[in-house]
């Protein structure tokens, strides 16, 4: 009989080491090792050879993927239209955004509509659960709940009941007996999730897993565990905040980086319809570093209002703060303002903020920001009916950005009458009368054009 063999194990990146190790030499972590027992005669009970036989192209099956739409609009959106059936999906976010109340939300409206629910909790226990489905009104017949951490009995009820929906909170929480270590282990992870991904696939069942994230905001245990799912969704928002954004980050039966935008409620996460108008609904109009941009978060357009504020430095070294934009892209934009247009911000503190807690990441939010901070510094404001959209080059040059005709029909939609842009991709768009295009090729003009 063979020994037992035991290895050391990285939990943030997976790294294996035969002795102990202070610093993980693959990711540079500190006291990240845990001890891992390997025993060499365990085998499990597989087939040497898979009955999975080589299949020509043009004889698979060309259906249709079956959806099971959940009943939330903005849920279904960021999934490409509700739910594969057999897709395996992972939602990770913070403590406290609201994670769990989403999928109980999710399971409660499939339930409703004669839909098997199997909710599987390894945190809390039924009393708590049932508690807060009263608070958020679930009431229905068709939705069970098992506490258990055991992957195995997971598995087993998942093929016994044939759910239409199976919920794990969370992945982190789940252990199998096949392994010695302890759950949240980045073996019992990387063991649990496969063993949950082949049960959903043989039995064509959707499993949502809530992930936990690291303090870096990034979500624990092994990288596998995201390659491995079919869709990773990410659960966005702070504690300043009531929105709550839902991010598509991969997405096998749909387009990527989509995102749904939802509201914190005392009666759980109440999903939003207009989220360009309810993101400037607390807008003040005619204020100096106050102006809107229009961007894309996936194949969805956002009208959003871009805050800036410019004030004389208190100390000597001046501040530059950015919320919900990128602070490198902030200091790139402030030295394009003073070489192309000779604007001084050496000794002023630069503060900009994204209103609403939204994350601009598109560079076509450049011409807003400049302008935002340019009205500051300027002390005159924009006009309430203008939106400004566009990337700037290192030159002073405007540049071009996608999908014009989306943004323009959201700015039309929301009564901006007056729209300033790079020129690129117009020869072919129609712009309704009343609508006012400005198109600008340099930072100079559009200055000049913005505060004429």
């Amino acid at each position: 009989m063979k020994k037992n063999k035991t290895i050391y194990i990285c939990q943030e990146c997976g790294n294996e080491s035969p002795k102990w190790l202070g610093k993980c030499p693959a990711c540079g972590s500190w006291s990240s090792y845990v001890e891992e027992v390997i025993h060499p005669d365990r085998k499990q009970n597989r087939p040497a050879v898979s009955q999975n036989r080589p299949a020509s192209i043009d004889r698979i099956d060309e259906s249709a993927e079956i959806r099971i739409p959940a009943g939330m609009q903005e849920f279904d959106r960021v999934l490409g239209g509700g739910m594969v059936a057999g897709s395996v999906n992972l939602i990770g976010g913070a403590p406290g955004m609201g994670k769990s109340t989403l999928l109980l939300q999710v399971g409660g409206l499939l339930a409703a509509n004669k839909k098997k629910v199997l909710y599987v909790s390894g945190e809390e226990s039924l009393r708590q659960i049932k508690l807060r489905a009263d608070r958020l009104g679930i009431h229905q017949a068709d939705y069970f709940f098992l506490i258990d951490t055991n992957i195995g009995n997971v598995i087993h009820y998942m093929a016994e009941e044939k759910p239409d929906l199976l919920v794990i909170d969370s992945i982190q929480t789940m252990y199998s007996d096949e392994l010695e270590s302890l759950p949240g282990n980045v073996s019992q992870v990387r063991y649990c999730g496969h063993l949950v991904t082949t049960a959903a696939k043989d039995h064509h069942i959707p499993v949502f897993m809530v992930g936990h994230v690291t303090k870096e905001g990034n979500l624990a245990g092994p990288r596998v565990l995201e390659h491995m799912v079919d869709c990773l969704l990410l659960f966005e928002g702070d504690d300043q905040h009531i929105y709550r954004l839902l991010r598509s980050v991969k997405n096998r039966f749909g387009s990527t980086n989509e995102v749904g935008i939802f509201e914190m409620t005392e009666r759980g996460i109440q999903e939003v319809r207009n989220p360009s108008a309810y993101l400037l609904s607390q807008r003040q109009k005619d204020v100096s570093g106050s102006v809107v941009t229009v961007n894309m978060e996936g194949s969805r357009p956002l009208m959003i209002e871009v805050q800036a504020l410019v004030t004389p430095a208190s100390y000597n070294i001046p501040q530059r703060t950015s919320t919900g934009f990128d602070h490198r892209r902030l200091s790139l934009l402030l030295a394009v303002l003073e070489k192309r247009l000779g604007m001084k911000f050496a000794m002023q503190d630069v503060f900009v903020n994204i209103a609403g807690g939204v994350t601009l990441r598109e560079p076509a939010a450049d011409l807003a920001v400049a302008a935002a901070l340019v009205s500051s510094l300027r002390d005159q404001a924009v006009s309430g009916s203008t939106a400004v959209m566009g990337e700037i080059g290192l030159a002073g040059e405007i540049r071009g950005i996608q999908q014009m005709e989306k943004r323009f029909s959201e700015a039309r939609r929301l009564g901006f009458n007056h729209l300033v842009t790079p020129p690129a991709q117009l020869n072919h768009m129609k712009v309704e009368t009343g609508f006012k295009h400005t198109p600008v090729h340099t930072i100079r003009e559009a200055m000049e054009k913005i505060f004429a």
